[in-house]
């Protein structure tokens, strides 16, 4: 192509609906053109670790990438308030999905449909904006050198043995909103009755837990030996390595869960070229590998899994999106059951 026809191009870029007029390869050059035009994408996100992948980003397209972490608590309200300002400076953001199920409600969302997730499972696309590409999945993690392997549990179930009395560390139950949906989500995944999940519940609450604000804080108390095990983030096998770190449940058929993880265009991007150009970067295959080889996150891209023994074999499932006011009801219960 002349450097007329890419000036001409790139000029054209910007025009709406050019690129379905042009032939895939010549529509990805125009739409990559002008996100170079535009200069940098902004991503909002609650995801930890990703400087990686921001730095390929900028590297492989030449649009920088711009990365702010909001924590999930937090989201609804620093978007919003921005957007209601006219101020919203995110292209691209990322949270849990009844976090974008709220914002996109309130207009702040735009549709899209990435080509790169178009291999992805029919679970990841739950309408036309927002686009799920992993699970924050949990479960319970050991100290190898604490807990010899035929001694760990095997199941679930196995938690509220009396043995690991005062041995536990878990995310609190009554406000962690992720440690709520996780227990709720065992109930409904995992045990075969209510009655059967209670009794669990009411035994590992037996068990007296040492709580912490969330799951960031659940690694340390068994690598130092304080705790025994961990409700917590497989993921952390790769981001705590070399730590003498295993996982379960093992062997016995019972899925991981975890909620998924969702992102979506904004409304109204300042840089809606690098903003598409940037979604489709990250929901690519080389990035979706960097997320679960780096930050060891499950990912929905077709068979990447993170670098965890194991992991390729298990079965993960989304679990269900509770929202605000379930949240607060089964937090208050799991206060009454877990601190009496």
């Amino acid at each position: 192509m002349s450097t007329l026809d890419r000036r001409t191009l790139l000029q054209l870029a910007g025009a709406a609906g050019l690129a379905s007029v042009l032939s895939p390869a010549q529509g990805a050059e125009a739409d990559l053109a002008a996100a170079r035009a535009e200069g940098k994408a902004v991503f909002y996100a609650n995801i930890t670790a990703v400087k990686p992948i921001m730095e390929a980003f900028g590297k492989d397209t030449g649009v920088q990438g711009e990365y702010t972490r909001i924590s999930s608590s937090k989201f609804v309200s620093t978007v919003a308030t921005e957007a209601r300002a006219g101020k919203l400076l995110a292209d691209v953001v990322q949270a849990p999905l009844p976090v974008l199920e709220l914002l996109k409600a309130n207009g702040v969302l735009a549709p899209y449909r990435s080509p790169a997730a178009a291999d992805y499972p029919e679970w990841t696309r739950p309408d036309d904006t927002i686009q799920l590409f992993g699970i924050e999945y949990v479960s319970y993690l050991y100290n190898t050198k604490q807990v010899a392997a035929a001694d760990a549990p095997k199941k679930y179930e196995d938690l509220a043995d009396a043995k690991w009395k005062g041995r536990i560390v878990m995310a609190d139950p009554a406000t962690h909103s992720s440690t709520i949906s996780w227990l709720v989500g065992l109930k409904e995944k995992v045990f075969a009755s209510e009655g059967e999940w209670t009794n669990f519940v009411k035994a590992l609450a037996a068990n007296q837990p040492m709580f912490v604000a969330s799951f960031g804080p659940t690694p340390a108390p068994i690598e130092s030996g304080e705790k025994a095990i961990a409700i917590s983030m497989p993921k952390y096998i790769v981001t705590k390595a070399p730590a003498p770190l295993a996982w379960g449940p093992r062997g016995g058929g019972q899925p991981l869960l975890g909620t998924p993880r969702a992102m979506a265009l904004t409304a109204k991007a300042p840089h809606p070229a690098a903003a598409r150009a940037f979604m489709d970067y990250w929901l690519s295959k080389k990035a979706a590998g960097m997320l679960a080889k780096d930050v060891g996150e499950y990912v929905a891209a077709p068979g990447v899994y993170p670098p965890v023994e194991g992991m390729d074999q298990v079965k993960v499932l989304a679990i269900r999106d509770l929202g605000d006011a379930e949240i607060q009801k089964w937090g208050a219960e799991f206060k009454r059951i877990f601190k009496g």
